[in-house]
């Protein structure tokens, strides 16, 4: 998404860093001068790596207790796990100019007709609340984002471990070539990655 749209953002913050990895990953490829993760995990401390350049810094602790703006606000896989998610987007907002959301898309016809599904992504990743591609735009709409782009990721796919995964992996790469969003809305296992304003 920074590629695709030119960004070159020289101060990044990344909420809900949980290990840090996809930070060190942004670092190194991402001319910033300063990258700061912040994550309310004690445990997620344990995996921050130490940085020589000085560029890179991780806190344990609730952004939305911190001060400070950013050139880019990251938020991979993190709002459908607050409790009160809207209030949440309407607070980080401001922190930063441009800002990249990853949300996956836990509804799907086939999720909502087996309904273990969903109680299982709550169960194994405490998602709290649930979303389609439309709904997750329009949340963000509704919070006062301007959408930029978007488009979706085979996440769910790719990390698929469990058998019912497995097996489900190939219809969704099939439906997913010819169409992401009908696959997504069919079978799941897709997310969504937006850039917004």
């Amino acid at each position: 998404m920074l590629r695709k749209h030119a960004l070159r953002p020289q101060t990044v913050c990344e909420v809900g860093c949980g290990s840090g990895a996809v930070l060190v990953e942004v670092a190194r490829h991402v001319d910033a001068e300063r990258l700061e993760g912040y994550d309310i995990s004690s445990d997620a401390a344990r995996f921050w790596a130490a940085d020589e350049s000085g560029r890179l810094g991780f806190h344990e602790g609730d952004f939305l207790a911190s001060d400070g703006t950013f050139d880019l606000l990251l938020c991979l896989d993190v709002f459908e796990h607050v409790d009160d998610y809207l209030g949440f987007l309407r607070r980080i907002r401001s922190r930063a100019e441009h800002k990249i959301f990853h949300i996956p898309l836990d509804m799907s016809a086939q999720a909502v007709m087996r309904g273990t599904p969903i109680l299982a992504n709550r169960e194994r990743w405490g998602h709290l609340h649930y979303f389609t591609t439309e709904t997750a735009l329009a949340t963000l709409v509704d919070t006062g984002y301007e959408i930029v782009d978007w488009f979706h990721t085979a996440s769910g796919i790719e990390r698929g471990t469990t058998v019912v995964e497995k097996v489900a992996r190939l219809p969704r790469k099939l439906v997913g070539a010819l169409s992401t969003t009908i696959a997504a809305r069919l079978l799941g296992g897709y997310s969504l990655l937006v850039l917004a304003k």
